[in-house]
């Protein structure tokens, strides 16, 4: 299966100086244009738009952009794909370029459309509980705009992620435990097509059963099959009191153990973390929160409820739980700022690791694993993980989402530890499909998990998702190289 032969550079200038028609002609009276908010050809801007730090798969040096487009309107997305579907023209679609797996890594060059600017609140109706915005608006900003109406949007993952790339990735974070991943916070989708077609997934109902499920198709596709423009989510209200307990243990088994029981008894906890002994050290060494912390693998628990009557309820309850499985103690927040302070300890972890690590290389790499194993099955994988990469001599540290089994190792090496590294995240991977897991509980596969996809759901799935990819992107231009091969022939394309 032959990938198409993509568009020359003439012909990108071609098309791209049509695109600067459209965002001329889309001007207010009296707005001037600046070419610099629209359209960038800088290599500063073309190598932020193909890489970051964090990715465990690095752009190569030919792997860029020939330019990036800042699109303000969902109509202007329609005209770019138009034309980019017409000269057969490589996009990718990016928001807080937070992603993991380089899954914005440029790999055909082309266009990439960045839509930071399409950050706008389109509707809102509390009394729905459910909000539209713009795919570009970050998270955060969502949920500073909804503090004053008691509402969240509880997808959190990492700082600068948008609420698009939250849902283009079916994300997660902290608060899943509870409320679910991106989703099952999804009502509905504006998406637009490798052609131009703008298709609006459903309603605002709740619930329908009319006809299939696009926003299950669009959500974790990762800008392969469209790109979304505009979401509605769902909105969840918050807790009126909501404290933070911190149990350590002399084993993560125990810490696992606890976690199994506390689920089972249908304890509500709001969120359910553990970090390892090695990631409370890093912790402390940073000297970024106000106290010192038991060097041993910790739960955070966050406790949320209508009265300080119940929390205080399922505060014992997890005591309790956590007591007849070997705790070595359990601080419980009084107060919002004892909440705040409890907390900070899980926030700072991944940023505790990384600069431990650099305090000793300034070369040292990050590698962030992401799998997920049943709940039952996570005692025995947690301890197994941790002793392969023991074992093998990198330094690590563990962060879990405990409460529905997704676990993250932070694996610090230097640059020519790279194979190293990578053989251990496969072999990490092999263990989690071995126990009925996955290769990534809220990451997405990007460029860097291709073959691991390939090990966990065997050719036929794949071939599925290839033939959807086919029926509607038909060019093959929208976000190559990501997910799965076009050609499953082929290693490389």
């Amino acid at each position: 299966m032959e990938l198409p032969e993509y568009a020359s550079d003439k012909e990108i200038d071609q098309a791209v100086d049509k695109i600067r028609e459209i965002f001329k002609s889309d001007l207010k009276n009296g707005e001037s244009y600046d070419e610099g908010l629209y359209i960038s050809h800088e290599k500063s801007v073309l190598d932020e738009h193909a890489d970051t730090y964090f990715n465990t798969h690095h752009a190569l040096d030919n792997e860029r952009s020939h330019y990036v487009l800042f699109p303000r309107l969902t109509a202007q997305v329609s005209e770019i794909l138009k034309l980019c579907h017409e000269y057969k023209i490589p996009v990718v679609a990016t928001g807080g370029r937070s992603s993991l797996e380089g899954h914005f890594i440029p790999t055909r060059g082309g266009i990439s459309l960045d839509l930071s600017n399409m950050d706008a609140i389109v509707h809102f109706k509390p009394t729905d509980l459910d909000i539209t915005v713009e795919a570009g608006l970050g998270w955060e900003a969502l949920n500073d705009y909804l503090e004053d109406y008691r509402l969240m949007f509880p997808v959190d993952p990492g700082p600068g992620a948008t609420v698009g790339g939250c849902v283009t990735n079916n994300s997660s974070g902290t608060n899943a435990t509870r409320y679910g991943a991106a989703f099952a916070n999804v009502v509905s989708l504006t998406v637009v097509l490798a052609d131009g077609t703008v298709v609006r997934t459903k309603k605002r109902p709740r619930k329908t059963s009319a006809g299939y499920n696009l926003n299950g198709l669009f959500t974790g596709s990762e800008g392969t099959l469209g790109i979304i423009t505009e979401v509605t989510v769902k909105l969840h209200v918050k807790p009126k009191v909501e404290r933070v307990a911190v149990v350590p243990f002399k084993t993560i088994k125990d810490a696992a153990n606890s976690v199994n029981e506390f689920l089972i008894s249908g304890i509500n906890l709001n969120a359910i973390e553990l970090l390892d002994d090695k990631m409370m050290k890093c912790v402390n060494d940073s000297g970024e929160t106000t106290r010192k912390w038991t060097q041993a693998p910790t739960l955070f628990l966050k406790i949320g409820g209508s009265n300080d009557e119940v929390v205080k309820s399922t505060i014992n309850q997890t005591k309790e739980i956590s007591a007849q499985h070997g705790s070595l103690d359990f601080q419980f927040a009084s107060n919002e700022e004892e909440t705040v302070e409890l907390w900070s300890a899980r926030k700072v972890a991944l940023w505790s690791t990384i600069n431990q690590g650099k305090l000793k290389n300034n070369d040292i790499q990050l590698w962030t694993t992401d799998t997920a194993v049943p709940i039952s099955r996570l005692p025995r994988y947690l301890v197994e993980v941790k002793k392969a990469i023991d074992d093998a001599g990198l330094e690590n540290t563990l962060v879990a989402h405990i409460g529905d089994g997704n676990a993250h190792s932070f694996i610090l090496y230097h640059p020519e530890e790279h194979a190293k590294a990578e053989r251990i995240v496969h072999d990490i991977v092999k263990k989690a499909i071995e126990l009925e897991g996955t290769c990534t509980g809220e990451h997405g596969i990007g460029y860097g998990k291709i073959d691991l996809l390939e090990e966990e759901l065997g050719l036929i799935p794949i071939d599925v998702m290839r033939k959807l990819k086919l029926a509607l992107d038909p060019q093959r231009i929208l976000n190559p190289d990501k997910v799965f091969r076009m050609d499953p022939n082929k290693k490389v394309e």
